[in-house]
């Protein structure tokens, strides 16, 4: 494929949902999390030696349940879809594909919060673009070690700057509707 081809406006359309489809079961987890979590946190209240949680109480494990669980059961709705002659034309998830992408979201969405405690920033402080796209390195971190295969065959690159360019916009908007719904403290 030329660059020319590639950068077509019905390749550029196609990446765009392709990147959508690939992407539900890690974008789906981090908003239900959200609104499914409380209760026990995942760190237990630990401190470290520099003085700040490992975590946070906003992971709690009630959350990342949750989260994953929901991240799987759109992937599982996907799977069972896949079959109709439109949506074969879009990247077939495979279990696996699903798994990884749901459990890596919330994976790099705690790791990006254990490095957040380890500057000091608390609970709902923003950390710009690595707020964004935490998951999305989560999630394909996983991915790649479940399945590199399946990333390599469907990540591509107009499907990566797809979804480089959707994520910070969902994030926005999934963050808005929480602060709108009383589900997140801050709009960010």
């Amino acid at each position: 494929m030329s660059v020319a081809d590639a950068l077509s406006p019905g390749a550029l359309a196609f990446a765009g949902i392709a990147a959508c489809w690939i992407m539900l079961p890690a974008w789906v987890p981090n908003p239900t999390a959200a609104l499914f979590g409380g209760g026990r946190s995942i760190d237990g209240g630990r401190i470290l030696g520099d003085g700040h949680r490992i975590f946070g109480d906003g992971k709690t494990w009630r959350g990342f349940g949750a989260g994953v669980l929901c991240g799987i059961g759109i992937g599982a709705v996907q799977l069972a879809a896949q079959s109709h002659p439109i949506l074969a034309l879009l990247p077939a998830h495979t279990p696996v594909s699903v798994i990884a992408l749901s459990i890596g979201a919330l994976l790099g969405d705690l790791i990006k919060s254990f490095f957040k405690r380890r500057l000091g920033k608390e609970r709902g402080d923003p950390w710009p673009i690595v707020d964004q796209y935490d998951l999305v390195v989560g999630a394909f971190s996983v991915l790649l070690l479940a399945d590199r295969d399946w990333m390599v065959a469907n990540v591509t690159l107009p499907v990566l700057v797809a979804i480089l360019v959707l994520t910070p916009l969902l994030h926005r908007g999934m963050n808005l509707i929480g602060y709108a719904a009383g589900i997140k403290d801050e709009p960010w």
